[in-house]
């Protein structure tokens, strides 16, 4: 892996500012000294995603992520930490070494860089098996599907030719081991046929990356082989749950929407008609990755799900991932065709956008679909999907947004609105009580899970985000506050990072996340530690009580602990104890001034 300095990351972060970054990813607003904006990393309606300019960090006071500008990308856009400094670097114009392209450089270069190359060396090596003369069963099939040239190129569509071992023949050549080959999902190993390619016979789609990376590949076989659809495992670089097919080109698209669909020839289709907002999950069932993915891009989502049994399936799931999400669905109807690539095929260009311009609401499909298990006809089976329709309603937790719903849904079913509004009052009582209750127990949980420690390690955080805040009290704070009296190891490193920055004069909180580049989790605690929330004081005088209150209160703590950890016979530190507990009785009654 690429070593940096601790100086070449300060020149990287110093040229990418944190708000610039996110704020291209993140609808930022300006609230007091922060920028504040919707968390990208879990459901929130309510921003509480902050981003300090000061302190080149950001911190999610509701799920507890936080980092600085490289941690953000490495998040997001699941980077590496060495990915992470080469797109910042590259961004602001900082060279980094180039990596040399002989047999020696490449053995050196890290798993993950071996994985993008090998995937690329595949992707081309199909690509031109499909314009080459063995190709021609593959190029017929996208021909027969009325695929131009320049979609096929866009897509960078191919073929792997019968026989199994073509591929790895090829990437053998380009000097690259079995090993490599297994791990990205193109060769498998057995012992009758050793080491063998995956694809063969098939139509092949690279995946890519939102950053244009082939990552994995998915195969359509020719013939009535099964199964019909393979895809590239798991790898280190590509997780199914996690991309979505088609995205590197629906992110640029100015819809603002996108149109979710199964396959890959539907969201091929779409893109050459025109619908470059088009993606599709990876041979399997949407997922909620894939919706927090979308909801960096957009708000709403078409559903275009074959209109058969399986299809409709799917959309229903797909609707509550939305809903969960945070995202407006929207159900497109293909009928009579099955799916959209069928339809563009019969109806064109004009009749999708029309379809898609009067795509149903989410609630009214899912209504409408439910239906089919109530017996219309008769009353007791009416008042039934009747009753159902209501515990629907119920779920829309804002009045206003359930009372526009009822009127809607009043209209649709030509009920009168004053029974449906009844219907749903009397449904919605039945629930409350269980509904409390399960909110009386979630508050007993959350209160049990509360960390004992935090007591402890609140004063704390309260001083490491003073100073960060006001530097100028650090000149005070050390004269009785030593990295030593942090009773945490982690509080205890920040704090040394922290004094040793500010004797030099040149502290920054972000670059104290540099000591975890790979570690999320410490570089969430150190977030908050930079993040925690101080109390307005107006006067002099209360400032000076609350530094005193809880420079007492860090220096009581530390002699506790270092009290219990004496050792029996050691006269040495039990003199040190005596001291510390003499000068702790004096600071309870001391004075300490902001001169």
């Amino acid at each position: 892996m690429m070593q940096f300095t601790p100086e070449l990351i300060e020149e990287i972060r110093s040229r990418n500012d944190i708000v610039d970054v996110i704020g291209q990813y993140v609808h930022l607003e300006k609230k007091g000294s922060n920028y504040m904006g919707l968390c990208p990393f879990h459901n929130e309606k309510s921003p509480s995603f902050s981003v300090s300019q000061s302190k080149q960090m950001y911190h999610c006071f509701g799920c507890g992520v936080g980092g600085d500008v490289f941690s953000f990308l490495q998040r997001y856009n699941s980077l590496t930490f060495p990915e992470a400094v080469k797109e910042l670097a590259d961004r602001s114009g900082v060279a980094l070494s180039a990596a040399d392209d002989t047999e020696e450089a490449r053995k050196e270069r890290s798993q993950r860089q071996l994985l993008y190359d090998i995937n690329k060396e595949a992707a081309k090596y199909y690509f031109y098996e499909l314009r080459g003369t063995g190709g021609k069963t593959g190029l017929d099939y996208f021909q027969k599907r009325k695929l131009s040239n320049e979609t096929m190129q866009k897509f960078g569509l191919g073929y792997s030719p019968v026989g199994a071992g073509n591929l790895v023949n090829y990437l053998r050549k380009k000097g690259y081991s079995d090993e490599i080959m297994i791990l990205a999902g193109l060769a498998s190993h057995d012992e009758k046929r050793g080491t063998h390619d995956v694809f063969w016979n098939r139509v092949m789609f690279p995946i890519f990356d939102i950053n244009n990376r082939v990552i994995g590949f998915g195969g359509r076989v020719l013939g009535d082989a099964k199964p019909k659809y393979v895809n590239t495992n798991d790898t280190p670089i590509f997780n199914k749950r996690r991309n979505l097919y088609g995205l590197s080109f629906a992110k640029n698209s100015k819809a603002g929407n996108f149109i979710l669909c199964e396959g890959y020839m539907d969201v091929i289709a779409m893109h050459q008609a025109g619908f470059t907002q088009a993606v599709a999950s990876l041979g399997t069932a949407f997922t909620a990755e894939q919706a927090q993915l979308i909801k960096r891009y957009t708000q709403e989502v078409i559903l275009s799900y074959d209109s058969d049994g399986p299809g409709v399936k799917a959309e229903l799931r797909a609707i509550q991932i939305l809903k969960e999400a945070g995202l407006r669905g929207k159900a497109l109807n293909l009928e009579p065709y099955k799916d959209p690539d069928e339809f563009i095929k019969n109806e064109g260009q004009e009749a999708f956008e029309k379809r898609l311009r009067n795509a149903e609401n989410t609630f009214f499909f899912e209504i409408r679909i439910m239906q089919r298990d109530y017996d219309m006809t008769d009353p007791a089976g009416k008042t039934a999907y009747y009753r159902a329709v209501a515990r629907r309603l119920c779920e829309f937790s804002e009045s206003l947004e359930r009372e526009n719903y009822i009127q809607a849904t009043a209209a649709k079913l030509a009920i009168p609105i004053g029974d449906l509004k009844n219907l749903v009052v009397s449904i919605a009582s039945e629930g409350i009580t269980s509904k409390q209750s399960g909110k009386d127990i979630k508050a007993y949980q959350n209160q049990r899970r509360r960390d004992p420690k935090d007591n402890i390690l609140r004063p704390q955080r309260l001083l490491l985000t003073w100073i960060a805040d006001e530097p100028d009290i650090y000149k005070i704070v050390k004269k009785y506050i030593s990295p030593d009296d942090f009773t945490d190891e982690l509080y205890r490193k920040v704090a040394e990072k922290m004094y040793e920055g500010l004797d030099a004069g040149r502290f920054l909180a972000a670059s104290i996340l540099s000591l975890f580049p790979d570690d999320e989790e410490q570089q969430s605690r150190v977030s908050e530690i930079f993040n925690t929330n101080l109390v307005r004081i107006e006067t002099r005088e209360e400032k000076e009580k609350a530094l005193h209150d809880i420079i007492y209160d860090i220096r009581r703590m530390s002699y506790e602990k270092k009290k219990s950890e004496i050792q029996l016979g050691d006269a040495n530190a039990l003199k040190t104890i005596v001291d510390s507990k003499k000068k702790l009785e004096e600071l309870a009654h001391s004075r300490i001034g902001l001169d």
